[in-house]
């Protein structure tokens, strides 16, 4: 009797996981004129991570020390992680606390007795060149026209109106001289950072006016990702992002490579961008230290699918985030194939307008014809003055001895 040897079957496997986190507590960016609370109020000034902050995204990078028991070596080794910033100090900072926390040193790795921490490597490009994490992207004349254009739509200009005298109210009481439905979210994280940090709020800024603060704030993430043409936005946006993101986990479903874990910290409009791409953003601003995970899983029947979760709440476990159009365990090319409608397949030349790319087109044939035209003048010149520089009846004979 002949027995048919079967392959084993392997287990389900983590393969790899991208993890995109907002900045812990912060101080605000900025303030307004009337604010009794100017930026000397503040440790560090302004824009800058608190120990609130620091506290935070420790306590993240243990919980993903938990969740990834097993896949990440207990220790810090190098080829596992890498790890991207943009260039602020707060999204720095989050990114180093949250590698304490991470991974905290074993006894070979302690450099000192005394400190139960390491130098782990982040990496980060400067403001004007980041393409990738600090959002909105620009210059892009193509989102421009679009966010013009969705000042138009009723939705914008009916917000607008309803809220008119409101935020004239607003202006008068700080000082500022031109609040806007785009303008306003300072405003509200101002008060909401003095509030957190248990500074007096002055008396204009009561509990209804603070919701009604918080929900313009909102909407104005909506205008920059939404509201109008929202895949044509995250085709120059978020979707960016998404395509390094896709990028990556097709590579490590094709090769073995490391590492196995990469992480993106930024800000909350670097969250928005993303998941208004994945069209899974849930109209509300990322709070501070929440992350948005990717991981990407082998199936036993060597197939690859792609779970993402969202932990924006430390006291409860990562919501599931569902693209839509595929399960919670979306195969990766069914996820490849849903999302490719938001990748763009020239950033440079989809953020040029119409118009704009033809003028170039014609910019540059009349450049080109231009330079060929002056060079010929230039080399008829040349020739003309060559044949004037010689002196009558001269005539070189090459190789010619002469004899006295």
């Amino acid at each position: 009797m002949c027995l048919t040897v079967m392959p084993p079957i392997q287990a389900r496997s983590l393969r790899f996981v991208t993890l995109l986190y907002r900045h812990g507590d912060r101080s605000p960016v900025k303030t307004y004129p009337k604010d009794p609370y100017q930026e000397e109020k503040w440790p560090q000034g302004f824009g800058q991570l608190t120990k609130e902050g620091m506290l935070q995204h420790w306590e993240l990078g243990q919980a993903l020390r938990q969740r990834y028991h097993g896949f990440l070596n207990t220790s810090y080794h190098r080829q596992e992680v890498y790890v991207r910033s943009t260039d602020f100090d707060r999204t720095l900072m989050s990114a180093e606390a949250n590698l304490a926390g991470l991974f905290p040193p074993n006894e070979v790795q302690h450099f000192n007795p005394n400190i139960s921490w390491q130098p782990i490597p982040v990496h980060t490009v400067p403001i004007t060149e980041d393409r990738l994490l600090k959002f909105p992207l620009g210059p892009c004349p193509r989102y421009e026209q679009l966010q013009n254009e969705t000042r138009q739509t009723p939705e914008y200009q009916n917000r607008s109106i309803q809220n008119a005298q409101f935020l004239n109210m607003v202006a008068n009481e700080t000082g500022l001289t031109n609040v806007t439905l785009e303008t306003i979210w300072n405003v509200y994280d101002t008060l909401f950072c003095e509030q957190t940090h248990g500074l007096l709020l002055p008396p204009w800024a009561s509990p209804q006016t603070v919701q009604r603060l918080s929900q313009l704030k909102d909407f104005s993430f909506l205008f920059l990702f939404g509201i109008h043409e929202q895949v044509q936005k995250a085709r120059l946006q978020g979707g960016v992002l998404l395509a390094q993101i896709l990028k990556n986990l097709t590579l490590m479903a094709t090769t073995s490579q490391f590492p196995k874990l990469l992480v993106y910290s930024a800000h909350d409009t670097t969250l928005v961008a993303l998941q208004m791409a994945l069209n899974v953003y849930n109209g509300k601003q990322a709070p501070y230290a929440s992350c948005h995970i990717f991981e990407l899983y082998q199936e036993d029947n060597g197939n690859f699918s792609v779970e993402m979760y969202f932990r924006n709440d430390s006291k409860k476990a990562p919501w599931p985030l569902i693209l839509p159009g595929c399960p919670h365990r979306c195969p990766l090319q069914d996820f490849l194939r849903l999302t490719e409608p938001v990748i763009p397949k020239d950033w440079q030349k989809e953020c040029q307008l119409a118009n704009d790319t033809a003028d170039t087109e014609v910019i540059v044939a009349l450049a080109v014809c231009g330079s060929i035209l002056f060079l010929l003048i230039v080399l008829l010149l040349t020739i003309l003055f060559r044949m004037q520089a010689q002196p009558p009846g001269y005539h070189h004979v090459a190789d010619r001895e002469d004899h006295a």
